[in-house]
């Protein structure tokens, strides 16, 4: 079975192998019928791929996970993509009783206080309900760039989701953060402002700054954990120690 599986990766990125972006799309769509699912956040790479997709009308499921704690930039440029495109966009969100018994239990901002509690509030407003998203498909189509992360430099443009087993395609890989500006501002896309201010990669509000000149693609998200743990995703306490870098702010 696994011999099997590394085939059809190997296969299909010998099939996707010099393909434009669009081709990309609409090869997986004509291979994989009715099993496709794309996943966007409203950021920049994924505002391209949105609109391929509705633009070329392909069979593709897109979706996207309301966590609940988004930016407003974020809301807005969701509305703006559906006022654009006339195209449904579907929504997961977290399980109700999930949300409401962490945050009764922990309070609302757990997530500062370790790496264990950030990856807690994570698997219930992400992981749970991506695993629901996915669920029956074959691909699952990401905004994924190697230039994000030095990690994902050591990724494939079309992998093996051994977690949700399904074929991963990255469309975009190799194109740079320009490249991606270029494309957006050609085409009128909608895209987040945040873009504009500093954020390259955007998630939840609490969990999401501006990047520094110099800094790392990714610098900007978990900002209060120290690198090294970001990494490794290692159980321990973050280097702020526990408390609440938002309140110790205002405090200060």
């Amino acid at each position: 079975m696994q011999v099997a599986l590394e085939g059809l990766v190997e296969d299909l990125r010998h099939r996707l192998a010099g393909q434009s972006v669009t081709d990309t799309l609409e090869l997986i769509a004509d291979h994989f019928p009715d099993k496709v699912a794309f996943s966007t956040s409203f950021g920049l790479e994924d505002q391209i791929l949105t609109h391929l997709i509705f633009s070329h009308n392909l069979p593709i499921r897109v979706f996207t996970l309301d966590t609940g704690r988004n930016f407003q930039e974020t809301y807005s440029t969701w509305n703006k993509t559906l006022l654009r495109y006339q195209k449904p966009i579907e929504v997961y969100a977290p399980q109700r009783e999930s949300i409401e018994q962490l945050v009764q239990q922990k309070g609302p901002n757990s997530f500062y206080e370790s790496i264990e509690a950030r990856k807690e509030c994570c698997h219930i407003r992400k992981v749970e309900p991506l695993g629901r998203a996915l669920a029956g498909q074959r691909v699952w189509l990401t905004g994924i760039r190697a230039e994000q992360s030095p990690n994902r430099q050591n990724m494939h443009a079309v992998e093996w989701d051994a977690g949700h087993q399904l074929i991963k395609v990255h469309p975009l890989f190799d194109w740079t953060w320009d490249e991606a500006w270029e494309y957006v501002r050609e085409h009128s896309i909608p895209f987040n402002p945040l873009h504009q201010q500093g954020f390259v990669s955007i998630g939840c509000a609490p969990c999401t700054r501006a990047i520094k000149p110099g800094e790392d693609f990714r610098a900007g998200r978990w900002w209060w954990e120290e690198q090294a743990a970001k990494e490794c995703g290692l159980h321990s306490t973050a280097a702020h120690e526990g408390r609440d870098p938002v309140v110790e702010k205002l405090l200060a």
